[in-house]
């Protein structure tokens, strides 16, 4: 009782408590192996002396209750910005389309276009991943984006990167409106860059078509 009494002073047993309790109820929480001559010699278990030792290091509860991640509604991607989770499965849903568009594209590009056209695809598909785990961080939820049946029918190929165009283009210019519509540091953050990539996109996709007219 004694050495659980002097390691006490280091640590604050409550809230181990509330963890046992849900372990298991018929389970002894704290019992220590019985102590060994040196224990007894010194008058002082390890564990009680190690606790001792570090004493002015060991936060306070106060303390820890204070360390990020110990809040129930953390400052960044937490339930502050729930109203924000339709905006986001939208554009999760905007780029496994696209995603399906560039696959479709694919199979009428030209050769000089086919690298070009894979890496946009394995973009759309990066930046859906990254709004499903901003999803997740948000709700506690898994989005499943919604699974389209058919082939996706393609035009001709200038055509069809002009409608591509028009679609990254304005995905940028919706990534930052969400942008400027938030709070949350850290979503503003995502989306500004979402929104960048998605300029990008655009820019590489006038760039074919460039090549392609002249």
């Amino acid at each position: 009782m004694e050495e659980r009494t002097q390691a006490s002073q280091g640590y604050d047993f409550r809230k181990y408590d509330q963890v046992w309790k849900r372990v298991g109820t018929q389970m002894e929480p704290y019992s220590q192996p019985a102590a060994t001559p040196s224990d007894q010699a010194g008058g002082m278990s390890a564990p009680a002396q190690s606790a001792a030792a570090n004493q002015g290091q060991t936060p306070s509860l106060a303390q820890e209750e204070q360390l990020p991640g110990a809040f129930p509604d953390p400052c960044c991607m937490g339930s502050a910005v729930a109203e924000m989770t339709s905006v986001i499965s939208g554009f999760i849903e905007e780029e496994c389309s696209a995603r399906r568009s560039y696959r479709a594209l694919l199979r009428q590009a030209p050769a000089m276009a086919r690298q070009t056209i894979r890496d946009l695809a394995g973009e759309s598909a990066a930046a859906a991943r990254r709004l499903m785990a901003v999803y997740y961080l948000i709700t506690g939820n898994c989005y499943r984006p919604a699974v389209e049946c058919g082939q996706v029918c393609v035009e001709s190929w200038c055509p069809a990167l002009r409608e591509q165009y028009h679609i990254e283009a304005c995905n940028g210019m919706n990534y930052q409106r969400a942008a400027e519509g938030t709070t949350d540091p850290c979503l503003q953050q995502l989306l500004t860059e979402l929104s960048q990539d998605a300029y990008g996109r655009a820019n590489r996709l006038l760039y074919l078509l460039q090549r392609a007219i002249c």
